[in-house]
């Protein structure tokens, strides 16, 4: 989603603001994976990202604890948020001092399923769960010429990763 250009007051998040989110989420047991730009960073792709994209089990518990954990963004624009809201639609934006975008599927792809196939990375003493490359990959079936550019990049990690590896 970060193609577009309607963040009114929101900055465009660095990797700070994405660590105290997680440690935020982490804090509430909520359960997430990191997928989008961010994810793709984390994977060695040098580039930039407006948002943090988060696909997100969307039970009402779970979205109630997602709840308490965003109000420590400085708006607390989640407080906006119904309950249903991921549910009912594929993405919701949350515009705050950065913007993080909540999705029930990407391409098609529930956090049910996307579960099994994460990797933590630990940044700054905080566990991220961030979907594997694989997934990303599936995630970012997209027009888009940054998910395109994403692909490449992923395919060409996942050969290194199969060249290096011993046997």
């Amino acid at each position: 989603m970060d193609d577009q250009d309607d963040r009114g007051y929101s900055r465009a998040p660095e990797l700070e603001d994405l660590v105290s989110l997680c440690e935020a989420l982490n804090r509430e047991s909520v359960r997430y994976i990191l997928i989008g730009g961010f994810a793709v960073i984390l994977h060695g792709f040098v580039r930039a990202t407006k948002d943090i994209d988060l696909l997100v089990d969307t039970s009402v518990d779970n979205v109630r604890r997602l709840k308490r954990a965003m109000a420590t963004l400085p708006d607390n624009a989640i407080a906006l948020i119904a309950d249903d809201e991921i549910e009912k639609y594929q993405v919701v934006r949350i515009a705050d001092e950065i913007v993080v975008d909540l999705m029930q599927a990407a391409c098609g792809i529930r956090y049910e399923e996307a579960s099994m196939r994460i990797e933590t990375i630990t940044i700054g003493g905080v566990p991220v769960p961030v979907a594997a490359k694989e997934l990303l990959i599936d995630t970012k079936r997209t027009v888009r010429p940054s998910d395109a550019a994403d692909v490449q990049f992923l395919r060409l990690r996942i050969a290194e990763d199969d060249h290096n590896s011993p046997g």
